[in-house]
C-alpha cells in the first residue's frame, strides 16, 4: 500500500475544533464536511487540497473532542495520510475506525515542510520526502490494519471477515 502527495503542515495541538469547527457539524455527510475541513487554521485548504495529499502535524494532533467528524472531514477532502509526532488517543482510534491512515513519526513531522512531495510505503515502513530526497523509517502497518484501511474502515473490514 503506497500513498503519495503534497504536504500541508500545521503545528502542535491541532484540535478537532480546528479540523472541523462545531458550527459545521449539522451533517455527517463527508461531502459537506470536506468543504469546511481546516477552515479555522487554513482558509484555503479545502480548495487547494488534492486527492492523495498529506497533512503533517506536530505533537497531539487531533486533541479536543471525541467527534468522528474530524477524521471524516480529512479523509473526505482527499488526504491520503496524516503524519504527526503524536496523536490524541481518540483521534488515533477514530482515524483507523474510518480507514484514514495515520503515522506517528517525530523525524518525518520535523523533516517535511509545506509543499514537499512525499511518498509513503506502508508495506515496508518508509516515508520518502521526494522534494528533499530524504527518507524516514516508520513502523510498517500490521496486515489487519492494512486490511481495515483497504476496506475503508473497521465496520467494512469486520463485515467482510464475518462473511468468510
Amino acid at each position: 500500500m503506497k500513498n503519495k502527495g503534497r504536504a500541508f503542515k500545521y503545528g502542535d495541538n491541532v484540535d478537532t475544533d480546528v479540523i472541523i469547527p462545531a458550527r459545521y457539524l449539522m451533517s455527517f455527510d463527508p461531502e459537506e464536511l470536506k468543504k469546511y475541513c481546516m477552515i479555522d487554521i487554513d482558509k484555503g485548504f479545502a480548495k487547494e487540497v488534492k486527492e492523495g495529499d498529506v497533512i503533517v502535524g506536530g505533537k497531539n494532533f487531533g486533541c479536543g473532542s471525541s467527534r468522528e467528524h474530524a477524521p471524516i472531514a480529512i479523509k473526505a477532502s482527499g488526504v491520503s495520510c496524516v503524519i504527526a509526532e503524536s496523536f490524541a488517543r481518540i483521534f488515533y482510534r477514530n482515524s483507523f475506525n474510518i480507514g484514514l491512515p495515520i503515522i506517528e513519526s517525530r523525524e518525518a513531522s520535523k523533516g517535511i515542510d509545506v509543499g514537499d512531495e512525499v511518498e509513503i510505503d506502508f508495506n515496508i515502513g518508509k516515508i520518502k520526502n521526494k522534494t528533499k530526497d530524504e527518507e524516514y523509517k516508520i513502523e510498517a502497518y500490521p496486515e489487519f490494519i492494512q486490511g481495515i484501511i483497504k476496506e475503508d474502515g473497521l465496520i467494512n473490514y469486520v463485515s467482510k471477515e464475518v462473511a468468510r
